[in-house]
């Protein structure tokens, strides 16, 4: 088995434990775990929630459509589901500071 299987294994696990409203005991009894292994997942589970909780804030993006205008010396730049419009006397470290900031939320 992968890590990848193992880890989604134990998601399922997981989910159902919580949703079962049983005891770590009894659950672990009627699924033929132990205990400590279902608590070891449960913490590593949590570990990787909470390090990636910045997927769960929203920030305010605002579109419009664009005006009619001439875009040959202008660039597009897609990052996810999201496109920057690059346009010449550009500030280098705005957009660095842009993508890095669109690479982490998408």
């Amino acid at each position: 088995m992968t890590k990848a299987e193992r880890q989604k294994k134990w998601e399922n696990r997981i989910t159902a434990y919580k949703a079962s409203g049983r005891s770590t005991k009894e659950w672990c009894a009627a699924h033929d775990l132990k205990p400590h292994q279902l608590w070891y997942w449960l913490r590593k589970h949590q570990l990787a929630d909470s390090q990636t909780g910045m997927s769960s804030r929203w920030l305010p993006v605002e579109f419009s459509d664009p005006e009619p205008e001439n875009h040959t010396s202008s660039l597009l730049i897609k990052v996810g589901q999201a496109t920057v419009e690059v346009k010449p006397g550009f500030d280098p470290t705005l957009l660095s500071e842009i993508v890095r900031t669109l690479a982490a939320l998408c």
